[in-house]
């Protein structure tokens, strides 16, 4: 089958180290896997490391860089380069596109051609750029994202809240597909007795609520003066965050290559994925099925669905947002009992071992897409 893979979004490069950017990495690298030819569509490629020599690149016209207007527009005019693209890598099986703002072409090009087009929404851009930065050009964002939205054959949503976004914007044949990881990268770990280190993975930003993992930690070295943390990851937070981090002598090795990820998380003991309450839930987070793959105990904040992804009191413990002592007290019944914490961080290793992998993603993605075809 010849796939052809197309992200258009100004912010993901390709071959990145940001989470968004492993996602694709890791999709392309499981239909290559299944012996698919790949063509690579996208502005930002970077380069390819090692595993990708049989992906064929076709990059698109670089993006502005200017006011978010002149970005918009110029993310408009790339839909015909995207349907250029698509035709002179032809002939396609399937295209399967991680969505972006203003990018409709792809799915409507493959309806053209009556093959399949599955589109991938990891988010509810239009509600998270209007939040979090500047939406330009609304109306023309919302007229493209329904565009796309109804000539998809298949659209994959990576959580339910997505799968909601996705309904109100006209699509139809929805799928719900939490993020995985690739087994390959994770090996087993034994981490030593007597080391407490609570660990961190991710971007440094506000709806990641590193404040509360850092606060927490305060309460927790009153019982267990050794604990440490180590923040591995970068972003807008940190400067804000610095006098604290510094206080505590926090490890902070900022963000480092995918390849060296799963180093950083055997030096973990306990893994957090705090999230602020305050803010919308619709994330499918990479980091809880990789802190999962390492063996791993996990500490999340009950937010969403993470209750469906951290079995409290099986794989770790759940907390309530935006509460330091909570955090403080989950994070310290894992340290007074080291034994269930590693029968913990066993049995989510086992779990996202054997139901959320890169291969069974994109089997699963295949065989609904055709399905959905037939």
């Amino acid at each position: 089958m010849h796939i052809a893979y197309v992200c258009t979004d100004p912010g993901i490069e390709i071959f990145g180290t940001k989470g968004a950017s492993i996602h694709a990495q890791e999709m392309i690298a499981a239909f290559l896997a299944r012996g698919d030819r790949v063509t690579l569509i996208s502005p930002r490629i970077g380069t390819p490391s090692t595993g990708y020599e049989a992906l064929r690149l076709a990059p698109l016209p670089a993006l502005s860089r200017g006011e978010a207007e002149a970005r918009a527009a110029a993310q408009l005019a790339l839909n015909n380069a995207v349907t250029a693209a698509l035709r002179e890598a032809g002939p396609v099986d399937l295209v399967y596109e991680r969505h972006a703002l203003f990018a409709h072409a792809a799915m409507e090009e493959a309806a053209h051609q009556g093959i399949p087009g599955v589109l991938e929404v990891n988010a509810p851009l239009i509600e998270e750029s209007a939040r979090h930065r500047v939406l330009a050009l609304p109306e023309e964002a919302d007229a493209s994202t329904a565009r796309a939205m109804r000539a998809a054959r298949l659209v994959v949503a990576v959580s339910g809240a997505v799968g909601d976004y996705v309904r109100r914007h006209g699509a139809q044949g929805v799928e719900v597909i939490p993020n995985a990881v690739d087994p390959a990268r994770f090996p087993s770990v034994q981490r030593p007795d007597g080391r407490l280190t609570v660990g961190f993975l991710g971007t440094l930003r506000p709806w990641h609520d590193v404040e509360t993992l850092v606060r927490a930690m305060t309460p927790l070295r009153a019982t267990f003066p050794h604990a440490h943390l180590l923040i591995v990851g970068d972003g807008p937070e940190r400067e804000r965050l610095a006098p604290l981090l510094a206080a505590l002598n926090a490890e902070l090795p900022g963000t480092v290559r995918p390849d060296d990820v799963p180093g950083w998380l055997a030096r973990m003991d306990i893994a957090v994925a705090p999230y602020a309450g305050n803010q919308p839930f619709y994330f499918s987070p990479l980091k809880i099925y990789e802190y999962m793959a390492s063996g791993l105990p996990v500490v999340a904040s009950r937010v969403g669905d993470l209750a469906q992804v951290v079995r409290h009191g099986r794989i770790g413990l759940l907390c309530p947002p935006d509460d330091p002592t909570a955090l403080a007290g989950a994070l310290a019944e894992l340290a007074g009992n080291p034994q269930a914490a590693r029968r913990m961080g066993q049995a989510g290793r086992e779990i996202v071992l054997h139901d959320h992998t890169w291969a069974r993603v994109a089997a699963r993605v295949l065989r609904v897409a055709t399905g959905v075809l037939a």
